[in-house]
């Protein structure tokens, strides 16, 4: 009888201890989801005009993908090249029509890149101005094209500065700790927004004393009239009565307009990009602190069996973090529906090669032949 009981209680142990390990199972599962490489996406009307999605392979998949989003946000070499091609034909155009510009003038060529720059900033100072048809024209031409630039420049350039010196920013502010590379990435990827807001914070701060500084013993004005000029001209208010008159201070000029003003607006959108980071940070942990309830349970529980597992839970816990939609999720299951040939409820790679081979509702009749 002892021996009965033992044995029943090893039976019980060996079920409980199965079951706790498939639930260890499943919750590592979870937690070890990993992404996959981006798919190869063309835009129809490209590539002899068709549209295909399909990749070859992970390799071709992120090169697709760089091209995509390439296209979209303009590289930094191809920004600087537009931004050359831009004060190349502005210098040349403004130092044709020089004579038909009014205004305290130092150096012909210095004066057509400073007027480019100041156009292109809508800083307007107003210490040249175009008075011909011709020289108007071309003003408005280059005051849209150039805030046009800015945008891109804005968009990408700045940010590949920034980038470039996140990991200068972390060791400066962890200065007391030994941080390794991969310490620093993580630091980066976790604080990404607030490092990128410190840098341009410190490197705006730079300018506005540089050029303070400069305006002082070049210009030859006074402090607090030097620090005036600096706001007004960062801020692209361009009041007109201080400015760079010099030719030194126009060569200089050239640089730190366009360089400061960016800053400026690389800064703001820094910051409320990190406030928006920090109310969805809040966001996230209200939600993850807020006791369940049984309003909860019933909300999570998609199909209707009256238990909540684990991909329902994390499902819904999204949803109230606002990161996915009930109609993100609705397109996901559809795409789901398609590749499950077979109905079996899961994925198999026969299923993925019976959906590839398959036509698709969106190709023409042709190219269905075909397959």
């Amino acid at each position: 009888m002892a021996s009965h009981n033992n044995l029943k209680e090893s039976l019980l142990q060996r079920s409980l201890g199965h079951e706790h390990h498939q639930k260890d199972v499943v919750k590592r599962r979870y937690r070890r989801v990993k992404s996959a490489p981006l798919c190869d996406l063309k835009i129809p009307g490209e590539a002899n005009g068709t549209v295909t999605g399909t990749s070859t392979g992970a390799g071709t998949c992120a090169q697709s993908s760089q091209s995509l989003f390439g296209s979209l946000h303009p590289s930094s070499k191809k920004v600087a090249a537009l931004l050359s091609i831009y004060l190349g034909i502005g210098a040349i155009c403004f130092y044709a029509v020089r004579h038909q510009i009014s205004g305290i003038k130092t150096n012909g060529i210095v004066d057509a890149f400073y007027f480019c720059i100041v156009t292109m900033t809508t800083v307007g100072y107003g210490d040249l101005v175009p008075q011909s048809v011709l020289a108007k024209l071309l003003a408005c031409a280059f005051v849209f094209s150039g805030m046009a630039l800015v945008g891109m420049i804005l968009s990408k350039g700045a940010d590949y500065l920034v980038e470039k010196q996140e990991a200068l920013v972390v060791r400066a502010l962890n200065m007391r700790k030994k941080l390794g590379p991969s310490d620093i990435m993580k630091k980066i990827k976790t604080n990404k927004t607030r490092y990128k807001c410190i840098f341009v914070l410190v490197l705006l701060l730079i300018l506005t004393i540089s050029g303070t500084v400069f305006l002082t013993l070049v210009e030859k004005l006074d402090p607090v009239d030097a620090f005036y000029c600096v706001c007004v001209t960062i801020t692209t208010l361009g009041y007109g009565d201080h400015s760079f008159s010099t030719e030194g201070g126009r060569v200089f000029a050239v640089v730190w307009i366009l360089t400061s003003t960016i800053c400026l607006g690389q800064f703001f959108f820094y910051v409320a990009e990190l406030n928006t980071e920090n109310r969805q940070r809040a966001l996230v942990k209200c939600v993850l602190t807020r006791p369940v309830t049984n309003l909860d349970l019933e909300a999570a529980d998609m199909d209707d069996d009256g238990t909540v597992d684990a991909a329902e839970f994390v499902l819904y816990k999204l949803k109230e973090m606002g990161k996915i939609t009930q109609e993100d999720i609705a397109l996901i299951l559809e795409e789901f529906e398609e590749l499950d040939v077979d109905q079996s409820g899961t994925l198999s790679l026969a299923d993925i090669t019976l959906a590839q081979s398959s036509p698709q509702p969106n190709q023409p009749t042709s190219e269905r032949e075909r397959h």
